[in-house]
């Protein structure tokens, strides 16, 4: 049976998590098990991450492609 991957991804769930392990890995608190434990996961969480961005990325780039060069905005223009 294979392991299905979350459909529910939360970007900033997982960057939040990411930082909490560099921070409890910094400490130095951590047992040589613990701190690999985290790395693995971490690493894990930083290709996860780097996938949604990517994802994001391609998006921008079809969405740009089919409505053509994005427009600045002065957002300090009163309607």
């Amino acid at each position: 049976m294979s392991k299905k991957k979350d459909s529910t991804f939360n970007f900033e769930e997982s960057l939040a998590s990411l930082e909490s392990l560099v921070s409890a890995m910094e400490d130095g608190d951590l047992s040589l098990e613990e701190s690999l434990q985290a790395f693995e996961k971490g690493i894990r969480l930083t290709r996860e991450c780097q996938s949604a961005l990517q994802n994001a990325e391609q998006k921008v780039q079809v969405l740009i492609a089919e409505n053509g060069e994005p427009e600045a905005l002065d957002l300090n223009d009163e309607p």
